[in-house]
């Protein structure tokens, strides 16, 4: 499915032209778009070196339904912990076989049992900054280096420090593209979408975990909490890191 965009058509560029001062109009532009469009765009942009992050939450396999219509051989990651819980191992083989999608894993070559021996057993529970670096950080930074753009499933309303995100931005940590097609949905869009679709998702969210993430470090919130506050919870963290910018 090819979506058309508004006339004028958007600035395409080589992939070693796209900079931050490049990528802002065509951002600010974008804006009001739906997801599908943003998407397009990507894929017309960098396809095939275009990829999908996704650590199969709610917004995650909206992204997903999305591409499986307008590209499906776009390449789909997640980054496996080794401590993902098995629920979300089950939602992703359900994605699999419902949408017709291929997940590629990544992952550290650190086992946990090598974690363990450098840095003490259970890093998570007291550095669970060194833990998520060494689990999620490390391993993507290593994957994205040879992509030209990555999508992710952030929203600007699930924390303070996601608030100022623009559809499109200059990852400079990771050095390319980063695209953010559900910046400015809402959690009841995402749900809406959802269920208006009859798509899948992973069973613990009916248990009150609104944002998972790997076992030890997530639980259900309770009734008024912030909507990451499972996340880390007693550690005053919200990120793991992949999506902070450099100071």
């Amino acid at each position: 499915m090819t979506v058309a965009l508004d006339q004028p058509r958007l600035q395409t560029l080589s992939v070693a032209h796209w900079t931050r001062a490049s990528l802002k109009p065509v951002s600010d532009q974008l804006e009001g778009h739906p997801p599908q469009e943003i998407l397009q765009w990507g894929v017309d942009n960098f396809a095939p070196g275009l990829v999908l992050a996704t650590g199969f939450g709610p917004e995650g396999v909206v992204l997903m339904h999305q591409l499986s219509r307008i590209a499906p051989e776009t390449t789909i990651f997640y980054l496996d912990t080794e401590l993902l819980f098995p629920e979300t191992y089950a939602l992703r083989d359900e994605l699999a076989a419902r949408l017709g999608l291929t997940f590629t894993r990544v992952a550290t070559r650190l086992s946990l049992e090598e974690q363990a021996a450098q840095h003490g057993e259970a890093l998570w529970l007291r550095d669970p900054n060194q833990c998520c670096h060494l689990r999620k950080v490390q391993p993507l930074r290593e994957y994205l280096a040879f992509a030209d753009a990555w999508i992710t499933a952030i929203r600007r309303d699930q924390t303070a420090t996601r608030a100022q995100a623009g559809l499109l931005e200059w990852d400079h940590a990771n050095g390319l593209v980063k695209i953010n097609p559900l910046a400015a949905w809402s959690k009841q869009d995402v749900w809406a979408y959802l269920h208006h679709h009859a798509l899948p998702y992973n069973k613990l969210h009916d248990q009150g975990y609104t944002s998972i993430g790997c076992w030890p470090c997530t639980r259900a919130i309770a009734p008024g909490e912030d909507e990451r506050a499972g996340r880390w919870s007693g550690f005053g963290k919200t990120e793991c890191g992949i999506h902070l910018k450099p100071a």
